[in-house]
């Protein structure tokens, strides 16, 4: 038998992909399954980014390989946005760089800045994709701590008293999934001088900044952040478009290019209809996102009804498509508590475990489930 790469030793298949085929399963045995374990979003993009897509497949290049770093009206729409929403400047020809989606800009980074025997700065709790590739590309995870009660912020202090020396990457979500802690200005800039001081490249995923969220942050909007920061973004929850595998980067010039050096020897470009429903979304109105909030906050709040049921607590404060609550103290295996709510009423939550173990006493809800649906397992309890 051919060997495995010994890279597939470092990593288990992605929760989700393991967990959704289990859940799958259960459906197809008829079992009334009830999914609010992962943030796809379930309502449409805006009709008229479909009309823009739609429109786009009989032009002549539509269906030819398209440019490595996008077309010129898709970075110019991602410049505008950021000038519009975030208050940060970027140069649409060097400093914007669209994505398949940002999940494989996870690993366009680590490819572009990580040696192997290299250190990574990763939240704990925080997006399990973070870890995995590190570990895939021979970098080494070094993981910090994000608690409840210091407001699931880092603690430089404490990091600094660390080696760091071999640290090349830091990691960053804010608004954080999965508990939904805003982040905001002044942590941002203590960051960047964290990151100066230490010689550290800091990567903000930054998914989630207009979903229950009124403030709008990037750190790319504070001053001198390009020499130490780049910026991850999509629009799959902001513009439900999770399925279009639209994301990009921003940051500067040479951080953008050393990224296309590893782009362009992974893909082709992304496909043309594509590009002109993501320069469509970039340029909604305000209605949009008022449209959608409001669908979650009502959702939002029948989802902590739910949460009581179970004895949890939450922050009612936290922004983004998830509700992430602390379970009682008397549940000892969460994962267990997962699986027997799965298996007797039929509803599939994720265990906070899954996102480091700082996760392990919580639980994270979606709101990707439509009202009647989180009604229905209300009453199911």
């Amino acid at each position: 038998m051919i060997q495995f790469a010994k890279r597939l030793d470092t990593v288990q298949e992605y929760y989700f992909s393991k967990k959704l085929r289990e859940v799958s399963q259960l459906i197809a045995e008829g079992k009334p399954v009830i999914n609010m374990g992962i943030g796809s979003p379930d309502m449409a993009p805006a009709p008229e980014v479909l009309d823009a897509l739609t429109a786009s497949l009989t032009h002549e290049k539509a269906h030819q390989y398209q440019s490595y770093v996008g077309l010129p009206e898709l970075r110019k729409a991602i410049s505008a946005f950021y000038q519009k929403h975030f208050k940060v400047e970027v140069d649409y020809n060097n400093e914007v760089l669209p994505l398949l989606g940002s999940k494989e800009g996870i690993m366009h980074v680590s490819m572009a800045f990580l040696n192997e025997g290299d250190e990574v700065l990763i939240p704990n709790p925080g997006y399990p994709t973070y870890t995995s590739v590190t570990k895939l590309v021979g970098a080494v995870p070094n993981y910090y701590d994000l608690k409840e009660e210091n407001g699931w912020m880092p603690d430089l202090e404490a990091l600094e008293q660390q080696d760091l020396s071999k640290v090349k990457i830091m990691w960053l979500n804010y608004p954080h999934m999965p508990t939904g802690a805003r982040g905001d200005k002044k942590m941002f800039g203590a960051l960047i001088a964290f990151a100066k001081r230490n010689n550290i490249l800091l990567v903000n995923d930054n998914p989630y900044s207009f979903v229950l969220n009124k403030e709008h942050n990037s750190i790319l909007s504070e001053k001198g952040a390009k020499e130490v920061a780049l910026e991850l973004n999509s629009l799959s929850k902001t513009f439900n478009m999770a399925g279009w595998r639209v994301g990009f980067i921003l940051g500067s010039k040479e951080h953008i290019q050393a990224v296309i050096k590893v782009k362009s020897n992974m893909d082709s470009g992304m496909f043309y209809g594509l590009q002109k429903g993501a320069v469509k979304a970039l340029e909604l109105s305000d209605n949009w996102y008022e449209s959608i909030n409001e669908q979650y906050q009502k959702r939002r709040e029948l989802i902590y009804q739910l949460a009581d049921k179970l004895n949890c607590k939450y922050d009612r404060n936290a922004v983004g498509m998830f509700v992430w609550a602390r379970l009682p103290e008397k549940i000892d295996v969460v994962e267990a508590f997962i699986d027997d709510i799965l298996y007797k009423q039929s509803i599939f939550i994720t265990p906070g475990s899954i996102f480091g173990s700082n996760g392990n006493r919580y639980i994270r809800f979606s709101l990707c489930v439509p009202e009647g649906k989180i009604k229905e397992a209300i009453n199911r309890f």
